[in-house]
Parts: C-alpha cells; structure tokens; sequence
C-alpha cells in the first residue's frame, strides 16, 4: 500500500509561512483536516505570536474551519491583476457613437468622483474603498441617477480578470478615461477591496448639489461639502474643472446641456467660458440653469457660476483660465488625493 502523504502541521501557519505553504494546507483542507485536528490547539497556543490570516482572493473573504477552529489565509494565492491589460480593455470600451458625445469617457469620470465623493473625513466613512454603489440605497441616490450605465459596461471587464475589485476598476477607469481625452496622467495606486453589502453605505446627500436656492446658500454649501472631505478652496476649483467634459442630461440630473463645445476633450475650457462668456437664465421648465448669451447651446449651473462669484474662488478661476499646464498639474494632483480618501492599504508607489 502507498503510506499516506504527510501534510504540515497548522503550527506552520504562523508568521513567517510562505504563502506556499499555507496555500497548500487550506488547498488540502478536506483531507488535512482529521489530521490538523490534534495539532490545531497546539498551534493556536505556542508562542506569543498568533497567525492571522486574510483574503486567500483579493475583492473576496475565505475562511476555513478545520476542528472547530476559525482561521483565514491571508493573500496566501493572491492573484493580482495584469493592470497593463485592465488598461487596454478600459480603453476599448471609450468610444461609443451612440453614446452622448461619441464617448464614456465621462461617464466612468462621474462613476469614480461619485464613489469617491462620499467621505467624511470626520468620522472616516464613504470614499472609493468598498465600491459601495454597487448596493442600494446608495446605487439609487438622487445624485448617482445613470450611473448604472457606467456600472454595467465595466462589469465584463472586473470579470475577466482575477483579482480586480470594482472599487480600484472604478478608479482606474477614471484616469484611463482623463489620459485619454487628453488630460493628465495621474498615478495609479491599487489596494482598494469591495464591500460585500449595502450596510457600508453612505447617507444620502454626501454630494454636491447644483443649487441651493441663493448664490450665498450655495456657495457655503460648496464649502461644506469639500471641507467635509479635507479639500481646500484651490482644490474644489481645480476639481470643478472636470466639467469641461461631459453634460447634463435632463432625465438624470434634470439639467440639460453640455459646459463645453468639446465635452470629449479635458481641457480648460470651462474655466475660460466661465470668465469670458456672458451667462443668462435659461427660460424653461426645468431647475434654475444658465445658458451662454450669445447661442444658448452650452449651459452652466448655480454652482459653476459660485466659483466666480466668489472672492475667494475666482482668483483660481481667472489662474487656471490663463495657465492650461498649471491646471491640469493641480488636477492631477487633487483629484488623485479625491480618489484615495479613506484607502487606508493602497500601495506605496503609484504608476502609470
């Protein structure tokens, strides 16, 4: 008769294991059992040091019980993604002609600043870790109406390949989708993991509204909503620059239009239309929005029109209006600190 394989002890599995190793005792786990069963409580009472064990796949929880005891495998055959090819299939997804202005690019911008814009630096809640709009009640927020659109294109590609959370897909698509209209490249850090229900969910209201009834009421709320994150004032200006791309749609938002004339391009634009063009009252039956003077083909809401209006504001307005480089530097810069809010494991070194 063959004599039976020798398995490891669990007393292997302490600090120090290869992953290899405690791999291979989870991988075998139904036959090591009965024989892990006699060195289980050994193993969880020699030494000092107790092993403790995470994820064995990234973006999902495994834990095995062997003889009552409960231990998990911590990144043991942590498979991580092939970002180069994340990157290709973000990529291929952009142009879509029947998609708005040619492109998702905006879309999947609005997905990442909506995940991201929820924290609270008070109390350390929401942010882009845990992809939490994936549940309701957050997925139905008033603010994140069409956003399911966004979802859905990227789900094939967090499927195909292992090891990717929807939380960092979310945000690489974001900055794959700004190089590609033309903007900056911003350093890419992975480590965020999903959630794995509504309970981590933010209270609605988290976002920036459009208008607040008054010039001074929306302002201050502005204010509120990007100090609560742990933005400065330069900071929401260079943010609010994203809206050079994209436009409003009337069955999400309830505004129409777009800010710009090339709402598939990052650029400065909209800071320059905001100092140069003449904004009027929209006369129609939706929410109070402006329109340019001189065409009524682009549109602005209460809020853009807070940036100018305010002393404090505008001067960053008029800067990034003249100074395209120093803009999309600020950008990069504020919108990659929006993005790792509340990512406490994200690694130490970004790339491109």
């Amino acid at each position: 008769r063959r004599p039976p394989k020798r398995h490891p002890p669990l007393a292997m599995l302490r600090w120090g294991t290869s992953a290899r190793t405690a791999a291979r005792v989870v991988a075998r786990g139904r036959g090591a059992s009965k024989r892990l069963m006699s060195t289980g409580a050994r193993a969880f009472t020699a030494g000092a040091a107790r092993p403790s064990f995470g994820k064995i796949l990234a973006g999902g929880a495994a834990a095995t019980t062997l003889a009552g005891l409960s231990f998990t495998v911590a990144h043991c055959a942590a498979v991580k993604p092939d970002w180069k090819k994340v990157r290709d299939d973000v990529k291929a997804i952009l142009d879509e002609d029947e998609y708005d202005d040619g492109s998702i690019g905006p879309l999947l911008i609005r997905l990442a600043w909506h995940a991201s814009g929820t924290y609270e630096a008070s109390t350390k809640t929401g942010g882009s870790d845990g992809a939490t709009m994936r549940f309701p009640p957050e997925a139905t927020h008033g603010a994140n109406a069409g956003l399911a659109e966004a979802r859905k294109r990227l789900e094939p590609i967090q499927a195909k390949h292992p090891g990717l959370s929807y939380a960092d897909l979310w945000i690489l698509a974001s900055y794959v989708a700004i190089e590609e209209m033309g903007g900056p490249k911003i350093p890419f850090r992975a480590g965020r993991s999903d959630r794995s229900s509504g309970e981590w969910c933010t209270p609605d209201g988290r976002l920036p509204a459009a208008d607040m009834g008054t010039k001074p009421s929306t302002i201050t709320h502005i204010r509120d909503i990007f100090y609560r994150m742990g933005m400065n004032d330069q900071e929401i200006v260079a943010l609010c620059g994203a809206h050079a791309l994209g436009r409003c749609h009337k069955d999400r938002s309830g505004y129409l239009g777009p800010w710009t004339r090339a709402p598939t391009t990052f650029s400065n634009e909209y800071f320059r239309l905001l100092i140069e063009t003449k904004w009027v009252k929209k006369q129609w039956s939706g929410p109070m929005q402006y329109e340019n003077a001189d065409g009524g083909d682009l549109m602005m809401l209460p809020a853009d029109l807070a940036l100018v209006e305010d002393k404090d504001f505008r001067p960053w307005v008029e800067l990034y209006a003249k100074d395209e480089k120093r803009f999309f530097n600020d950008f990069s810069k504020a919108y990659q600190k929006l993005t790792e809010l509340g990512c406490a494991n994200l690694e130490s070194k970004g790339w491109w």
